[in-house]
């Protein structure tokens, strides 16, 4: 069971590594070639001396993009709130750590920790849950199409396993793996029947796990799914999946203690009766 199983969506199309790495020696290669340079107005040196400019110029590109993503997280919120999902919402500030809060009636609040990839250490391993919060999410926004979403998901959970079992405090009540990439052409999902249009955008229901709780003793920990959470089916209830659907399109993340280690489950429902899932 391959580890792109964890979610059902996969990416179309993406460049393999050997091809990155070519492309990667054909940027460092143009440095001697002369007749090339010189065809587009440039000396070798020129080229050499431009090169790492170029490159930080191509990352603020990536940058500005990083601040679309922001917003389409911002925007998904507000259609939340415009449809009386939640009370009240408030977005983080910039330079301030980047925690929604959002506001149920009858329930309380909720943090939605906004992340990158959730392979990164600082996307997995570098949260706090906010003591105002009834529940707490990460959030990963993850445009990367160097893996499939299950590979990036099961990286994650591998950081975050190490944190549930540590002595550090705060708990997750789940992940959500969602970003604009979700249900185009680059990035298929099984679930773009059920998409709504945010601010010109179809955008189909996320990836939602559930994580288990650190009550207990083991040796089991939410590994049936058992855990329920209050965010997920009001998360679901904006893409039009009613209450008694919901955990359809509800995954889970469960730990089992076996005798020399600890094994992992991670499971991705995306509609009645279908299913993937991942195991180690």
């Amino acid at each position: 069971m391959t580890m792109e199983a964890a979610a059902p969506c996969r990416h179309a199309g993406a460049p393999p590594e050997e091809i990155v790495e070519r492309v990667s020696q054909l940027i460092r290669g143009l440095a001697a070639e002369d007749e090339i340079l010189s065809r587009h107005g440039l000396s070798v040196d020129e080229f050499a001396g431009a090169l790492p400019m170029a490159i930080e110029a191509l990352r603020g590109r990536t940058s500005a993009s990083n601040a679309q993503r922001r917003e389409f997280l911002r925007n998904l919120f507000t259609a939340m709130l415009d449809k009386k999902l939640i009370s009240a919402l408030a977005v983080p500030k910039y330079g301030a750590d980047t925690v929604y809060r959002l506001t149920v009636d009858g329930f309380g609040d909720i943090a939605v920790i906004q992340k990158g990839c959730p392979d990164g250490a600082h996307s997995s391993r570098t949260w706090e849950a906010p003591e105002w919060a009834e529940e707490t999410y990460l959030w990963w926004l993850c445009p990367s199409l160097k893996s499939h979403p299950g590979e990036h998901v099961v990286k994650g959970v591998n950081r975050l396993r190490k944190r549930f079992f540590s002595d550090r405090e705060g708990e997750l009540d789940g992940v959500v793996f969602h970003n604009e990439l979700c249900g185009t052409a680059e990035r298929i999902c099984p679930k773009a029947s059920s998409s709504i249009t945010i601010n010109g955008e179809l955008v189909p229901p996320p990836c939602i796990y559930v994580m288990p709780s650190r009550s207990g003793d083991g040796p089991d920990w939410n590994w049936k799914g058992e855990q329920t959470r209050v965010f997920p089916e009001i998360l679901l209830r904006l893409f039009g999946v009613p209450s008694e659907s919901a955990n359809a399109y509800i995954g889970h993340i469960g730990f089992q203690e076996r005798a020399n280690s600890i094994a992992t489950r991670v499971t991705a429902n995306y509609g009645p009766g279908r299913s993937t899932k991942f195991r180690s």
